[in-house]
C-alpha cells in the first residue's frame, strides 16, 4: 500500500522513440509481463502476497528465465505481489476471484530504472542497453505536465511505461509530502454525501445534481460508430476507429474533470471537511456486466475528486452502500417498498417523498456521519451538509440562516426551503 503521508500525481507524456529504440522497449515490455507472470505463479501457489518475501521465493527464477534486469525482476515481483493482494481480498469478500495474468503492454520503472534529466529527456533501462529519449510536451506552457517537472516540490517516484497504437507514453509519478493539518475534532466535520448513478452521475446531499445523459449519449454514438467501422474491417476504417476512440476518451476525461470541479466547489461552498463516497467495489460488483462503462466513469469521477480534494484539504471517504436507495433518510425506515420508481422515493412508513438519488446522496454522507459518532477518537458529532442546513445526530437540523452572521461568515446561500434528517437507524 502506498504510504498516505504524501499526495499522488500522474503525468502522461508521449515519448520520440526512434525504431531501434522501439525494438527495445517491446522487447522489454514482454519480458516484463512474462516475468510478472512468472513471480505470479510461484506467489500462487505459495500463497505468499507480501513484497519480500515473493522476491525472496521469485527473483532467481525471473532472472533465470527472463533477460530482465536485477531491478526490473525485483519489480516485476513486487507488482505480482500488488496482484495477488487484490485477489486475496476479493477472496477474503466472498467475491469471485481468479490468478492474474499480466497481458497489458505496460513496464513499471523506478528511481533504479529511469533517470529524468534537465532537458526533458528520460533515461530507461531496456533488456539490453538503456535508451534516452525525449518527452513530447505541449507547446503550452500551462500544459499540466509542466507543474510537475518544473516544481521541485514534487519529486519522480515510480512510472510505468505503457505501450498504445504504435506510440509509447510514460506515466511519470510525482509526490510531495501531504501539507500538516490537524486532524478536525468530530463536531468540526462536516460531510458531503455524494450518491453515483445512471441517469444523474452523481448527485449531492446539498441538493446538486449533476446528469450523466450527455456523457451517455457520447458513449452510444461512439458505439454505433465503433460498431459500423469494425463491420467495414478495412485498414482505413480501422484508422478512423482508433482516432474516434481518442477522441472519446479525451472527451470523458475531459467532462468527468469538469464534474469534479464542480463537486469540489459544492463542497467547498458548504464548508465541508469531508465527501463520502459508497463504496466503489460494491458498486462494481452490483452493476450489470453491460454497466462497464459507468463504473469506469464513477471510478475514474472519484479517483480525480480524490486527488483534487488532497489539495484542499478535503478527505474523502468511503461508506457501504446497503440500502442507500431503499432507506428513507428522514425516519429511517427500509423498504423495497419505499422506491417503487427508478425516479422517485416515499417512504412507507413516514409518507417523505423525495427525488430517489437525492434520499440515497443524504443516506451515504449520513452513514459517514453516524460511523464518526461512534469513533472512540472523537468527541462529539460531525454535521451533514444539505441545501439549506445542516444536521447533527444529537442537535438536529440546523438552518444556514440562523444567524444572519453565520449566512455571512460562510458565505452559504439563504435557504429557501426547510430540510430535515432524522438521527433514526
Amino acid at each position: 500500500m502506498a504510504d498516505d503521508s504524501y499526495l499522488r500525481r500522474t503525468a502522461i507524456t508521449r515519448l520520440s522513440v526512434s525504431p531501434e529504440q522501439a525494438d527495445l522497449l517491446e522487447d522489454t515490455i514482454d519480458e516484463w509481463r512474462i516475468g510478472a507472470d512468472i513471480a505470479t505463479d510461484i506467489g500462487w501457489e505459495h500463497y505468499e502476497t507480501r513484497k519480500r518475501k515473493l522476491q525472496s521465493l521469485a527473483y532467481h527464477d525471473v532472472r533465470d528465465e527472463t533477460r530482465l534486469g536485477s531491478q526490473h525482476a525485483i519489480l516485476a515481483c513486487f507488482q505480482a505481489a500488488q496482484a495477488l493482494k487484490g485477489v486475496d481480498e476479493r477472496k477474503q469478500q466472498g467475491r469471485t476471484y481468479s490468478k492474474p495474468e499480466f497481458t497489458a503492454p505496460t513496464v513499471k520503472y523506478d528511481a533504479n530504472t529511469m533517470t529524468l534529466f534537465d532537458d526533458n529527456t528520460v533515461s530507461l533501462a531496456t533488456t539490453d542497453s538503456r535508451v534516452r529519449c525525449e518527452l513530447v510536451l505541449p507547446d503550452d506552457e500551462n500544459g499540466h505536465q509542466y507543474q510537475y517537472l518544473d516544481n521541485d516540490e514534487w519529486e519522480v517516484t515510480e512510472s510505468t511505461l505503457t505501450a498504445r497504437d504504435g506510440n509509447y507514453y510514460l506515466h511519470l509519478g510525482f509526490r510531495k509530502p501531504k501539507p500538516n493539518a490537524d486532524e478536525s475534532p468530530a463536531e468540526d466535520r462536516t460531510v458531503l454525501g455524494v450518491d453515483l448513478g445512471i441517469e444523474n452521475l452523481a448527485v449531492t446531499s446539498t441538493a446538486h445534481f449533476e446528469s450523466g445523459q450527455e456523457l451517455l449519449h457520447e458513449h452510444h454514438e461512439f458505439e454505433r460508430v465503433r460498431g459500423g467501422l469494425q463491420e467495414t474491417g478495412t485498414e482505413s476504417a480501422h484508422r478512423t476507429l482508433v482516432q474516434r476512440g481518442n477522441r472519446e476518451e479525451r472527451y470523458n476525461r475531459d467532462y468527468l474533470h469538469r464534474v469534479s470541479n464542480r463537486l469540489l466547489a459544492e463542497a467547498v461552498t458548504y464548508d465541508c471537511t469531508h465527501i463520502a463516497f459508497e463504496n466503489l467495489t460494491h458498486i462494481r460488483d452490483s452493476m450489470p456486466s453491460k454497466r462497464k462503462f459507468h463504473r469506469w466513469a464513477h471510478a475514474q469521477l472519484v479517483q480525480y475528486v480524490g486527488y483534487k480534494a488532497d489539495e484542499l484539504g478535503i478527505e474523502v471517504v468511503y461508506v457501504d452502500p446497503a440500502n442507500t436507495s431503499k432507506r428513507c433518510c428522514e425516519c429511517g425506515h427500509t423498504s423495497d417498498g419505499n422506491r417503487t420508481e427508478r425516479d422517485f422515493f416515499e417512504c412507507e412508513k413516514c409518507g417523505a417523498t423525495a427525488n430517489a438519488d437525492y434520499n440515497a446522496a443524504k443516506n451515504v454522507g449520513w452513514r459517514f456521519v453516524r460511523r464518526g459518532r461512534h469513533d472512540s477518537r472523537r468527541t462529539g458529532d460531525s454535521q451533514l451538509a444539505l441545501k439549506s442546513g445542516t444536521v447533527k445526530p444529537n442537535r438536529g437540523f440546523v438552518s444556514y440562516s440562523a444567524t444572519e452572521s453565520e449566512v455571512e461568515s460562510t458565505g452559504k446561500p439563504h435557504p429557501q426551503r426547510s430540510e430535515r434528517v432524522s438521527a433514526s437507524e
